[in-house]
């Protein structure tokens, strides 16, 4: 393929820095959804609400885009985003650790409600298990003082008595015995319920680790946090980088073919290529021919962006190039 006068030489076909916005700008999004998500959570009325999430989505941005928009800024510029930075990651992780806490136990509640069934099992009204044993002990204390009577007279009646406090007795180890079944089984069914709160990972990992299934919760959403955070920071100062300007190639002009000699070097060698300054003279013949520039030394440096030393070379092949019949 014909490379064409003026563009860049070796520029590929394929420029992924579509690609790289597209990530960051989804890093973004995500996170700010999360900060959105938790914000609405932490206030309570809707005025609090709305400043929450708009104090996450303020410092989300923040973190992300400072390390992109302070790189050409000043040292003193860039010692204050430094810190400005440190300060909104930790309170952009810190929203995004309360949204994943929050997700998790909406999650748990979620499997508990669906795979525990609510206790459907009539339960007597009143009647505490404390009650209960308060009545057994008193029936106990009465039968032993009827076991303790003896039979002088009227047997039959304390023989009665004997029979219905053994058999209210026994009534009452009853009436316990069920209280502490219904209460075994409503402690197991609340055993349920909390592991399946608990993300089977999590509690795993929390068992391995000797630790509590909450703080391996906190550890890892402020690591995802943060792993989000840095993804999405590195992708903007990517996506934000200062493109580096292409340097058209001029055209090189035959000598011959536009009426002049070439320009011999003063220290008496022979003819050479034309050197890249013969170029520049010929170019910058044209833009004087053209009213562009003053064949002045100052303008000729801030026409062409050089240096005075090389200004002043170009001055004086100007003045040969114009002198040569």
């Amino acid at each position: 393929m014909t490379s064409v006068p003026g563009s860049p030489v070796g520029r590929s076909n394929r420029d992924p820095s579509w690609l790289t916005f597209a990530l960051a700008a989804a890093a973004t999004a995500t996170a700010i959804c999360m900060s959105l998500l938790a914000g609405w959570q932490r206030g309570g009325d809707l005025p609090e609400r709305l400043v929450w999430v708009a104090i996450g989505v303020v410092l989300v941005v923040c973190a992300h885009l400072l390390p992109a928009l302070c790189r050409s800024s000043p040292w003193s510029v860039r010692g204050v985003g430094v810190l400005l930075w440190v300060v909104c990651m930790a309170t952009a992780c810190f929203g995004h650790a309360t949204f994943f806490v929050l997700a998790q136990q909406h999650a748990g509640e979620r499997r508990a409600s669906s795979s525990v069934q609510p206790n459907t099992e009539a339960v007597p009204a009143g009647r505490s298990l404390t009650a209960i044993m308060t009545d057994r002990a008193s029936v106990t204390r009465k039968l032993a003082n009827a076991d303790s009577q003896r039979c002088l007279q009227e047997c039959a009646a304390l023989k009665v008595r004997r029979v219905v406090l053994a058999a209210k007795l026994d009534a009452l180890n009853a009436e316990a015995d069920d209280v502490r079944r219904r209460q075994a089984v409503d402690d197991l069914r609340e055993e349920q319920r909390d592991a399946l709160t608990v993300d089977p990972v999590t509690g795993r990992l929390a068992t391995l680790l000797g630790t509590t299934a909450s703080r391996v919760d906190l550890l890892s959403g402020l690591t995802f946090a943060a792993v989000l955070e840095g993804v999405a920071c590195l992708l903007w100062s990517v996506a934000l980088k200062p493109r580096q300007t292409a340097v058209a190639t001029p055209p090189v002009v035959d000598p011959a073919a536009s009426g002049h000699e070439p320009v011999t070097s003063s220290h008496g060698i022979d003819d050479a290529p034309v050197p890249p300054a013969e170029t520049e003279v010929m170019r910058l013949a044209r833009d004087v021919a053209a009213g562009n520039v003053r064949a002045t030394v100052s303008d000729i440096r801030r026409h062409l962006g050089c240096s005075q030393a090389k200004a002043t070379v170009l001055r004086r092949q100007l003045a040969e190039h114009t002198t040569t019949p």
